[in-house]
This record gives C-alpha cells, sequence and structure tokens, in this order.
C-alpha cells in the first residue's frame, strides 16, 4: 500500500527501493520454497524485515499465508507498464518465472471441480462464522495467482522466451477457480458460500481483484462489479486506518467519487474528538493515520485513492474525472501518470473537463474516457473508440466469467455516461484536448 502512489502519481525513483527488495526476497524466499515446501521456485509470507525473512512468521491466524511473494511480484510487472523498458523488464523476468514456478510445485487439485487451488491457506485476516481461518481456495489467492500467471505470460511473450513454459502456465490458468457471487449477491471471500452480511471486518481481501488489481470491472465484468458493491456495503466504512485508505481507493474503483469523500473525511477525523476515541481509524495531530502507534500505509493508501479518484488507467483507457465527488466542482491536477508511459495534466469546472494535456513519452495509441465530448486543440475531432484499445500497455486479460448463486439478486449496474475516444501520438509529444 505504501507504494501504490508511486507510478501514478509520478514518484517512480520512490519504487525502486521495494523492486530491490522482491529481487532480494526472491533469493531468500528460494530457499524458504525448497526447505518449507520442497518446492521450486521462491515464496515470501506475509512479513519480512531487512534480513529479507520470508518463512511463516507471527499467529498462525495470518502468518502461514504464502502468498506475499505473489502479490510483491506484481510491483516488478507494473513498473514495466508505466516505463516500457524491455531491458528492465528482462531483468525482473526471472523473478516473475521463479515465483510461478513454487506455484506449479505448491498448487493441488480441489475434489469437487477439479479447480487448482492454494492450501493450506487462509483469507487475510478473516475466517467464516464458526470455522477456523486455514482454509483452501481462498478468493483473494485466486486473484493473485491470475495476476501472476497472466502477467509473466505477457512478459515472456514480449521478451520472446520460455514458449513452452507459456503453455503449462496458460493450463494452470485455465484451471484457476473463477470468482463466484453468493447468495446475498455478494462476492464470495472463500469457496464455498460462507460469508455474512453481518461481518463488518476490516479486511476485505477477497476485492484485491478491484483494487490493486484490475480483474472486477464496470465494463467489462459487470456481474462482479455489483458483487463487490455488495461486499462493500455489507462491510460497512468504519475500519481502521490502513482499511480506510483501501476502501477510498475501493470506492473510487467503484466509480462513486461521494462515498470515497467521506471515507477520506472520516479518515481526517481528528482521534481524540467527542467523534473519535481512535478505534475506528482517523488521523493524530501529526497527521500520521491512526492505529497505535500510527499506520503510514493508511497516508499512502488514501493518497493513491485520491489519484483514483481523479484519473483511472487500468481499465483499457486514460479515464479522466471517473470518480468525482459533487464537492469537487472545479480543480486542476497535473503530473499524473498512466501505463503507456503517459503524463497527464487536466482542469475542470462545474464536473465537466475542459482541459487535458497529455505528453506521450513511448508513443502509440492514446485512449481515454471523458465525462463531456471533447476536441483536439486544433479542433481535430477524436476518433471514437471501440473494442480492445491496440496499445498493448492497456491490454486486459480474459477472466473467466463469475459463478453466481441461484439465489444471488443482482442489480443492474447504471454508469455514468461517458466518451471513448482514440488517437495516435508520438513519443515526445504533447497532446492538449478541449472541452467541444
Amino acid at each position: 500500500m505504501n507504494y501504490w502512489p508511486a507510478e501514478k502519481c509520478n514518484l517512480p525513483e520512490l519504487h525502486e527501493p521495494l523492486i530491490e527488495m522482491v529481487k532480494e526476497l526472491s533469493e531468500a524466499g528460494a530457499q524458504t520454497a525448497e526447505t518449507m515446501y520442497g518446492c521450486d521456485g521462491w515464496v515470501t509470507h506475509h512479513n519480512t524485515d531487512i534480513w529479507r525473512i520470508s518463512g511463516v512468521i507471527d499467529g498462525a491466524f495470518w502468518g502461514m499465508w504464502p502468498m506475499g511473494g505473489a502479490w510483491l511480484t506484481q510491483h516488478l510487472w507494473e513498473k514495466y507498464l508505466y516505463n516500457g523498458d524491455l531491458e528492465y523488464l528482462a531483468s525482473v523476468y526471472p523473478i516473475m518465472k521463479s515465483a510461478c514456478r513454487f506455484y506449479q510445485d505448491f498448487l493441488i487439485e480441489e475434489p469437487t471441480n477439479g479447480w487448482l487451488v492454494v492450501s493450506p491457506s487462509n483469507s487475510p485476516e478473516n475466517a467464516p462464522a464458526g470455522r477456523p481461518s486455514v482454509t483452501a481456495g481462498a478468493t483473494m489467492d485466486n486473484q493473485i495467482l491470475f495476476d501472476l500467471f497472466s502477467k509473466t505470460i505477457k512478459a515472456a511473450t514480449l521478451l520472446n522466451q520460455d514458449e513452452k513454459l507459456i503453455s503449462e502456465y496458460q493450463k494452470i490458468l485455465d484451471r484457476l477457480p473463477p470468482m463466484q457471487i453468493g447468495q446475498y449477491g455478494q462476492l464470495q471471500e472463500w469457496m464455498e458460500d460462507l460469508d455474512s452480511p453481518e461481518d463488518k471486518h476490516r479486511h476485505i481481501s477477497h476485492l484485491y481483484g478491484l483494487h490493486p488489481s484490475s480483474q472486477i470491472s464496470p465494463y467489462s465484468s459487470p456481474e462482479l462489479f455489483e458483487a463487490a458493491r455488495t461486499t462493500l456495503q455489507h462491510r460497512g466504512d468504519v475500519s481502521t486506518g490502513w482499511s480506510m485508505g483501501w476502501k477510498v481507493n475501493f470506492w473510487a474503483r467503484m466509480l462513486d467519487g461521494n462515498h470515497a469523500l467521506k471515507l477520506i473525511k472520516d479518515q481526517l477525523t481528528l482521534v481524540g474528538t467527542d467523534n473519535n476515541a481512535g478505534e475506528g481509524g482517523g488521523t493524530y495531530p501529526n497527521l500520521l493515520d491512526a492505529h497505535p502507534p500510527f499506520q503510514i500505509d493508511g497516508n499512502f493508501g488514501c493518497t493513491a485513492g485520491i489519484a483514483e479518484m481523479l484519473l483511472q488507467s487500468h481499465d483499457g483507457a486514460i479515464h479522466f474525472l471517473p470518480a468525482l465527488p459533487d464537492e469537487w466542482k472545479n480543480g486542476e491536477i497535473t503530473g499524473l501518470r498512466t501505463p503507456g508511459g503517459f503524463e497527464v495534466n487536466c482542469k475542470w469546472e462545474n464536473g465537466q473537463l475542459i482541459k487535458a494535456e497529455i505528453k506521450s513519452t513511448l508513443g502509440g495509441n492514446c485512449r481515454i474516457r471523458v465525462p463531456n465530448e471533447m476536441v483536439l486543440n486544433d479542433d481535430t475531432e477524436l476518433k471514437k473508440a471501440s473494442g480492445t484499445n491496440p496499445n498493448p500497455f492497456f491490454e486486459k486479460a480474459k477472466i473467466k466469467d463469475p459463478v453466481i448463486s441461484e439465489k444471488a439478486k443482482l442489480t443492474k449496474t447504471n454508469l455514468p455516461k461517458t466518451y471513448l475516444y482514440d488517437f495516435p501520438t508520438e513519443a515526445g509529444e504533447t497532446y492538449t484536448i478541449l472541452e467541444n
């Protein structure tokens, strides 16, 4: 969470320490994979330190979760999406491949459907009512593995490497469990339909597919999108500081800027006042996020969430003002970044985009989604877009259709009207778009 703002907020140099840590963890994690599990590849659990420990640590309720390395590996791919540097990608690809290698050995077949699942594991840091936390095939595990294998396939393809491995990885992808929608219309947290609408746990781990991943989308998976909304409504807003920061991102991805802003205000409530004793998030007088002694990831997570409210780029296009709250009628942002090497400035009035500047550092097609009609600054009409974005940095992997409970009640997604445009760009050029 601390590194969610790094690339999108144009601070890529601040991503470097995490990238280096993943490289070092992959070495320590190879020993852990062999000695703990008898597996090839590398693995890290939920916690590490300056010595790069990678085994099980702390309480069994959360310490035995074997997905930390797979999640961290996503940062290696994300950095490539923003810089387009194939030499960099070649340097981190062996780490991505080695992470996949561990799960090739570790996954087992689930007997009912023949799915390949992680076992034992848990859904951090929650458990179904009346059951232990230890489980198999938790939804978050499946989502992380979908990202790990699909992105490693893309990296191998770009680098023209490991054709045979690509085929093996695809077979694993095809056997991962799909996301499931349970009896209350919620996204299931576990393989079984065990969720309770009364569960207010601070963790909502199974919404990893909504954020920071991009597997759940209003435009390509509306059923999952609505199931994610139901889950968020069940869990509520009250939470610890880091969880509240994550929920800002969740509601931004739900395109609900007013709800995201409500959580920002909750998070900025001063601890020690009559309406906040510090048990439900908030902020200390020194502006550090509350949860004794403090949770800096809440500060950085909220920063990423504010950026997500104003600019999103995970869903096949650069989406301007996707979750703009009613209270932010007028404003301006500068210097945000998106995959494909685009740097973005924009200005809006009365909730309408009036101007955007897009600098292309890599060239290629630029697809934008905007709340109102726009033209290029020379009055050139923008080409209306449809289908898949031809810019490969915005390619979305096809996820499996969800399994939906016969008891599930799903609402229809009503999306705000937007306009989708394409225009070609050349590296080093800046393009200005104006309100029509």
